[in-house]
């Protein structure tokens, strides 16, 4: 998602960067394919003129024009329009006591809807809530069976009623079950269409006037860009929306309906579905997916996967380990084991400050890393994991065939472990103003880069990209000279 517009992106600042000064003349230009970018990304166009136009009356500003670094301003100028544009932030779910809470799921048949109910279900659990699931599709064959199969996996219950035709009778029914078993959260999960239709419509307005829900939520597919816009536009008419769930957000779509839901609906984005398991439903934060489509990175959304994922105790444990040089390769394998927990190892990294635009080096990172790193580690002997150096090209020849894999593979994961563990032994002395240096050099292409590559060897492009960030320092260093 949002890989072609971060690029985009990446090159118009890259050029503003080059300048020592703008203008008005190259604010428009700059703007000119910022348009371009939008729109093939499937942001709606009437979205996209006002974007435009409202960063070129803030960026016609004397403090910008006459700024020495217009590729900074110009960054913050977007960023901040398009945290207007796809906020404010409203992740919360609204319950009533006493209960139940009604909420009422509408959404086109396909968008993913009866898989986020589910997923919604699991993250309202979290908090010790009972949440029972309801089927209103009655006529999608099957619909019924398949929400009660996800109300198993998810640990909900299921309410339905055998025979009956009419999903008003069935929604009306499960409320009042859930209210007499003490249930404090009722999911309805509404039909859907291929396309908006006012059977639809209608039978969906008869069961918000039968349950009177406290919360609908309209369950958009992400991949559908202008077409889930529209759709929403008219949900939003008929029912009246509380706020939208983009599903299938980790796909390859070009983030249209992301840019746009929040800005023709005047909904919020409540939150997006980022994978396939049920847990991988996430609250939707305007700044972070700002920062993440203009290549800035979400640190403060890793830290959470990294907090929820990873033992506090066990990390100690690791840190003390690092700190007495004691680190082996069996605890590098259960941290990248942790780490796996968190998602893609991809999508992390995409995540890390200045990673967004480095499509080169992500590109290298296939998803098997780990695999390959755990048949490696497996394949060597007790005595091996502990001290990595004695591992011999004869050693190395035999790991490799017992994992399946090179001796280069071997020992470039050693390689890459040996310098993981003499930099967090050295991390682990350094006072807050260091570990910050030290993480910026992680996140850089020839850092972090070659680690998230599993050490299989070098990183395809590093030494190519490190030469051209030296020489663009130096670059910056001579302009700098100049202007004193």
């Amino acid at each position: 998602m949002f890989e072609s517009l971060t690029n985009k992106f990446n090159d118009v600042f890259r050029k503003m960067s080059g300048r020592g000064r703008i203008n008005e003349a190259n604010v428009r230009e700059s703007m000119q394919e910022v348009r371009t970018a939008l729109l093939e990304a499937d942001v709606h166009y009437d979205v996209v003129r006002k974007f435009c136009d409202d960063i070129v009356e803030i960026a016609l500003g004397t403090e910008v024009i006459e700024s020495l670094r217009p590729g900074e301003l110009m960054i913050k100028i977007v960023h901040d329009e398009m945290v207007k544009l796809m906020g404010p932030a409203d992740g919360q779910i609204y319950y009533v006591k006493p209960g139940p809470t009604v909420i009422m799921m509408a959404g086109l048949q396909g968008s993913g809807k009866t898989t986020t109910c589910g997923k919604l279900a699991k993250f309202m659990q979290k908090g010790d809530r009972r949440v029972l699931l309801t089927a209103c599709d009655l006529q999608r064959p099957a619909a019924v069976d398949q929400l009660e199969i996800v109300a198993g996996q998810v640990g909900a219950e299921f309410f339905k009623t055998e025979g009956e035709t009419n999903p008003v009778k069935v929604a009306r029914k499960a409320v009042t079950h859930a209210r007499s078993t003490g249930v404090d959260v009722v999911v309805i999960d509404t039909a859907g269409r291929l396309h908006v239709d006012e059977e639809m419509m209608k039978q969906a307005e008869d069961i918000a006037k039968a349950t009177n829900p406290h919360q609908i939520f309209l369950v958009c597919d992400a991949m559908t860009g202008q077409d889930a816009v529209n759709s929403a536009r008219e949900f939003n008419e008929r029912l009246e929306l509380d706020g939208v769930i983009l599903s299938k957000f980790d796909s390859d779509a070009r983030g249209g309906a992301a840019l746009s839901v929040k800005a023709v609906t005047g909904k919020p984005i409540k939150f997006m579905g980022v994978g396939e398991t049920f847990d991988a439903l996430e609250e939707f934060h305007p700044d972070r997916m700002a920062g993440r489509i203009l290549g800035m990175g979400d640190v403060v959304s890793l830290v959470e996967k990294a907090q929820e994922t990873f033992d506090v105790e066990e990390q100690e444990k690791m840190q003390a380990k690092m700190a007495k040089g004691e680190f082996t390769l069996t605890d590098f394998l259960k941290q990248m084991r942790q780490m796996t927990k968190m998602g893609p190892l991809k999508s992390i990294m995409k995540m890390m400050p200045g990673m967004g635009g480095q499509n080169e080096m992500l590109d290298s990172i296939k998803g098997d890393e780990v695999g390959r790193m755990e048949a490696i580690i497996n394949s060597m002997t007790k005595a091996e994991r502990n001290e990595p150096g004695m591992i011999d090209i004869h050693r190395r020849r035999r790991i490799a065939r017992g994992s399946g894999t090179k001796p280069e593979d071997v020992s470039g994961l050693v390689k890459s472990f040996t310098q993981m563990a003499n930099m967090m032994k050295q991390m682990a002395g350094m006072g807050v103003r260091e570990r910050m240096a030290f993480a910026k050099q992680m996140a850089s292409p020839g850092g972090m880069g070659a680690m998230a590559s599993g050490g299989m060897g070098k990183v395809k492009g590093s030494t190519k990209m490190g030469k051209v960030n030296k020489r663009k320092l130096k670059q910056k260093n001579k302009r700098k000279k100049r202007r004193r």
